[in-house]
């Protein structure tokens, strides 16, 4: 579907103010939803600036002040 295209079009029939009314409030109900839906972004954890003992690199530098003791 192109931008130029209508997002509604009415094949068959004409529609009276009641149908054009209950039509209008089920497109914006639609269209509520999938704005709520797109902001409800889960949030970002922080990282931890920690690491585990056991996670650590194998290798340090034999200048790093971990090698001194």
């Amino acid at each position: 579907m192109s931008a130029s295209e209508p997002l509604v079009r009415i094949v068959r029939g004409s529609l009276n103010d009641e149908e054009l009314a209950a039509l209008t409030a089920v497109l914006m109900a639609r269209a509520a939803v999938a704005q709520q839906a797109a902001t409800a972004i889960a949030p970002v954890e922080p990282m931890a600036g920690w690491q585990r003992l056991e996670r650590r690199q194998p290798y340090w530098s034999p200048v790093s002040w971990q090698q001194a003791a």
